[in-house]
């Protein structure tokens, strides 16, 4: 007997879930399935026709029509391929609006497309132009014009002009190139979303995003006479200090928040960093860290709502911890080792047995008042330079038990991709030695989003076919960059 089931469809929370659907399709007869497969097939293809949904949105497993004709998986993967990049074509590269004259020479469509094969070719604006001109291809710009727009989209509306942060009213300017490329951003990325939806992409257990600070390293000495503390008086105002691999290098500075773990690692947010450099005047504006987690948080929550977030050590401010907190949800962080956390090491090194502990209840106060408590949670480390060879993660979990701290750190590898993300999209970066500001953000935006489109495309596909969502990709991101140029020159 085939299960039957009823719904109010005005009330939604009372569907058909998919196992239900399954089974009672699993019930009817050969013919009636496949009456029903080609019904659906038509459904789609009209949705898909009229707008109703996007392309992405399509099932992303083979249906059993396409697994009676034996479709392959490497045809299914080029077809899920195409679909993300017809997906970019037609609903996320377009939200980036070069803002110029309807009469203009050079489309969007074909600058975005120049920008594509630029970041597939590891090239610049120079490169594209002057290849262009060899071949004489009037589908590409000269750079000139090129760099013009792509400054555009981050150009405030009443303002036409380089933004030079010159007065007290920098972070006021610095916000408005922000705002002006996260409006696109944030629109692209929701269709980016919305075209996962269908999968339940977020349907995990926890979901959980990272949030992290990358450098887009800047090579020209900030000084004049450094001896003497004089700085050059031209020096981008947007340029930070940063120590890798125990050496001081100088560099623009973007932070992003990331989908980690079992979920598809879309980035959700951009936010550019400006700090007090060490050749600034003292008190130069600047942006805190719990400013910059707080407006990333905004963000995200646009699209997903969050359970837990992860950051690096950078990130240990009490601020930072309380906004996480106040939003109902839970932080995981590795802390700098102080004094107190030293004689803790100590005491878990003498113990003839432990190898780990947790102090519980640690206030954490703001303005003189404790906001919350957290657990502190010392671990094995397996960083050579960590103090005793241990690490220190502070926490807002509700009480850590001995046996639990493991699998509670262990949630920390769940942010396993970031720094692959961050080598991703600096691939993807073109080269450039402008120190304009809004070409700067709108190039790590855009390779961002291409980023992401990347990812969408390798989510789609391990789904479908079943694969670990954290297994190696199945397509690289340099043959995925290079198809999008491709794909957008022939069908843009």
């Amino acid at each position: 007997m085939t299960k039957s089931f009823q719904f109010d469809i005005t009330d939604l929370s009372n569907t058909p879930t998919q196992q239900d659907l399954s089974y009672t399709h699993g019930k009817f007869s050969e013919d009636t399935q496949e009456v029903l497969n080609r019904t659906v097939a038509g459904v789609r293809q009209a949705a898909l026709d009229y707008g109703v949904i996007t392309e992405g949105l399509v099932p992303t497993g083979p249906t059993e029509l396409e697994e009676e004709n034996s479709k392959s998986k490497n045809e299914y993967k080029k077809e899920k391929a195409q679909k993300t990049l017809t997906l970019a074509r037609k609903h996320v590269l377009p939200e980036f609006d070069t803002h110029r004259a309807a009469h203009k020479t050079y489309s969007d469509e074909v600058i975005l497309d120049m920008f594509a094969r630029i970041c597939a070719n590891k090239g610049s604006a120079h490169s594209e132009s002057e290849y262009g001109w060899l071949t004489d291809d009037d589908l590409i710009c000269d750079d000139s014009t090129f760099l013009r727009a792509i400054k555009k989209i981050a150009t405030p509306d009443d303002s036409d002009s380089q933004l030079t942060f010159e007065d007290d009213d920098s972070m006021l300017e610095i916000d408005r190139i922000r705002d002006s490329i996260m409006t696109a951003f944030d629109g692209a990325t929701d269709n980016i979303i919305n075209s996962i939806r269908g999968e339940n992409p977020f349907s995990a257990r926890e979901t959980i995003a990272a949030i992290d600070i990358t450098h887009e390293q800047f090579h020209v000495w900030p000084w004049e006479d450094r001896e003497a503390g004089v700085a050059k008086p031209d020096y981008p105002k947007m340029v930070s200090g940063y120590k890798k691999d125990g050496e001081y290098k100088r560099g623009y500075k973007y932070a992003t928040i990331t989908l980690v773990g079992d979920h598809a690692p879309i980035v959700l947010g951009i936010e550019p960093v400006k700090e007090d450099s060490e050749w600034e005047p003292d008190g130069s504006p600047s942006y805190s860290k719990a400013d910059l987690v707080s407006r990333l948080l905004d963000s995200a929550e646009r699209f997903v709502d969050l359970d837990t977030v992860v950051f690096d050590r950078g990130f240990y401010v009490n601020q930072v911890y309380a906004d996480v907190h106040d939003r109902d949800l839970t932080y995981l962080s590795p802390v700098p080792t102080y004094e107190d956390d030293l004689a803790a090491i100590q005491d878990i090194q003498e113990h003839p047995t432990a190898d780990a502990a947790v102090k519980h209840d640690v206030p954490l106060g703001i303005d003189g008042e404790v906001h919350h408590e957290a657990e502190f949670l010392y671990v094995p480390s397996t960083r050579d330079d960590a103090d005793g060879k241990y690490a220190v993660f502070v926490t807002n979990e509700d009480r850590v038990e001995l046996e639990e701290i493991a699998s509670v750190v262990n949630g920390y590898s769940r942010r396993w991709d970031i720094e692959n993300q961050y080598k991703s999209i600096k691939d993807f970066l073109p080269k450039t030695s402008s120190t304009d500001y809004r070409l700067r953000f709108s190039n790590f935006a855009l390779s961002t989003l291409i980023y992401n489109l990347w990812r969408l495309t390798d989510y789609l596909i391990k789904v479908g076919l079943d694969e670990p969502i954290r297994s190696p990709p199945v397509i690289t991101a340099k043959t995925f960059v290079r198809a999008l140029g491709d794909f957008l020159r022939k069908f843009g």
